[in-house]
């Protein structure tokens, strides 16, 4: 066994959630259920349009890397994560967050000035999120912050696809998983959202390369990479750049490929609020399910049930006690 279950590379941001109604969104030019950058005068405005909201909303640190990992340490596989956060507050609660849930990082000595990322999470009556992110330093994280021990030290590399977005952070990515396959450590890419896939794309397979051992996606992000409307068809192509994949069907569960057999986990049926941070659990317990020498079936089984238990509350993850008596339950210990 390797010192970590993964290491995980993306963008550090702390979250506000507020909850709105369809016709706010749309008066505030919202693109629901997306993520869009914006510049810190747009979050400005945008909280000033919800000022009125401001009294019921809830903070957290997110970044879907950073979420990812923090589930798998939590439900008890250590992770790593290379980020990149300032010298202020909000940076403050992201180390604190990531160090209370048992992430390892490099970060101690290397703040400097700026403004940690944010992102304003909107969340519809049907429990939508929609996304809309203010990058701060996250937009200069580049090769600097990329840690070559802590990869050759994890038994998988985790990107995350939103990097594509930025060329230093692109270029990040790009060098961590060629650190990664000369270590012979396994790769994992999340296509993070449809927009990531339709207007990134060449980034997007740079990211990839050749292959990789593992893709995570939602159904509509199979689609737009396979640029069909047939998910049979996505899955192909999918499977042409991924040896194994796993994609996300909301309500309906997930599709496992594990290198031999397709396998449809199914969704228990839940009462769900805010999917804000759904396919972040999602990635995080099926890495743990695998660092646990669970089947790519299992690990689903698993991922599935624990991405339904954090839509039911507001925020992108459980309580630290969460993780832990959910796994004892599915796994009987």
């Amino acid at each position: 066994m390797k010192k970590y279950a993964a290491y995980a590379i993306g963008a550090a941001l702390v979250d506000t959630e507020i909850k709105v109604t369809d016709e706010e969104l749309a008066s505030m030019g919202v693109e629901k259920g997306m993520m869009t950058l914006v510049d810190e005068a747009r979050q400005a405005e945008l909280l000033s349009n919800l000022s009125d909201h401001l009294i019921q909303a809830s903070h957290a640190s997110g970044g879907s890397a950073g979420n990812s990992m923090i589930g798998t340490a939590l439900f008890g596989a250590p992770t790593f994560m290379s980020c990149k956060v300032a010298a202020d507050v909000d940076g403050d609660i992201y180390l604190h967050d990531l160090e209370t849930s048992g992430v390892a990082h490099s970060l101690s000595d290397k703040r400097g000035e700026g403004t940690t990322g944010k992102c304003i999470v909107l969340i519809s009556p049907d429990a939508e999120r929609s996304l809309n992110t203010y990058l701060g330093v996250s937009a200069t994280l580049s090769t600097a912050e990329v840690d070559e021990t802590a990869i050759s030290e994890s038994e998988w590399v985790y990107l995350e696809g939103y990097l594509v977005t930025s060329p230093t952070g692109h270029a990040a990515a790009v060098k961590t998983r060629e650190l990664a396959e000369q270590y012979g450590v396994k790769t994992a890419v999340s296509f993070s959202d449809p927009g990531m896939v339709e207007f990134f794309r060449d980034n997007m397979a740079e990211m990839i390369g050749k292959s990789v051992d593992l893709v995570f996606c939602n159904e509509a992000e199979a689609l737009e990479w396979g640029q069909t409307d047939s998910l049979s068809e996505a899955c192909k192509a999918i499977g042409t750049i991924a040896r194994t994949y796993v994609v996300t069907l909301g309500a309906k569960g997930a599709l496992v490929f594990d290198g031999t057999e397709h396998v449809t986990v199914p969704a228990h049926a839940v009462d769900a609020v805010n999917t804000n941070g759904a396919g972040d659990m999602f990635a995080g317990a099926f890495l743990y399910g695998l660092a646990r020498g669970e089947s790519y079936a299992r690990s689903a089984e698993f991922a599935v049930r624990a991405a339904g238990e954090v839509v039911k509350y507001f925020g992108p993850r459980l309580q630290p006690e969460g993780y832990h008596a959910l796994r004892d339950e599915f796994f009987g210990e």
